[in-house]
């Protein structure tokens, strides 16, 4: 008879994911995150009228640095992805992260593309909009990456590795 409570065998990651402990998808998301916070930042700053076709085209192009970056980190998300045992929650909750993540990366490429018309100049609301409800999910979907890290140890620790740590 099998022990019910023993966990699923962890798949190894590719070294090229960042060392067991240090995955680097953490450390890429700040890049997208940041570009995003910013652009709608500056978005609000440009509705506001204070000098509307500077601050929008640096959310144009600050949404265009997080379209790149996030695709660089959803490659090395991908990769943690495949080390996770199927049938898990940990499993369940980083489908989620990743389904999050594709829609958030949809609304910003949507919202690049409606600003692109006049190279980002003019502080339209659709875009604006669409930044504000791409940037909520990512919020949702960042609590489900802290969860998979902080909660259940992806790629971070197993439980010999956490037990150290309460000595």
């Amino acid at each position: 008879m099998t022990d019910q409570t023993q966990l699923p065998v962890k798949r190894p990651a590719l070294p090229v994911a960042g060392p067991y402990g240090h995955p680097f998808h953490p450390l890429l998301v700040t890049l997208p995150i940041g570009a995003w916070v910013s652009s709608l930042i500056f978005d609000i700053v440009a509705r506001a009228g204070n000098d509307e076709a500077v601050f929008s085209r640096g959310a144009y192009w600050l949404i265009g640095i997080g379209i790149i970056g996030a695709a660089v980190a959803a490659v090395f998300g991908l990769m943690d992805l495949l080390t996770i045992p199927g049938g898990t929650v940990a499993k369940r909750t980083a489908l989620a992260h990743m389904t999050l993540n594709v829609v958030v990366l949809v609304l910003f490429i949507i919202s690049y593309l409606l600003r692109r018309s006049d190279d980002g100049e003019t502080a339209e609301t659709t875009p604006f909009v669409l930044s504000i409800i791409a940037l909520v999910l990512l919020a949702a979907s960042g609590w489900l990456g802290g969860r998979m890290a902080y909660r259940y140890g992806v790629r971070v620790a197993d439980e010999r590795t956490q037990a150290q740590g309460y000595r």
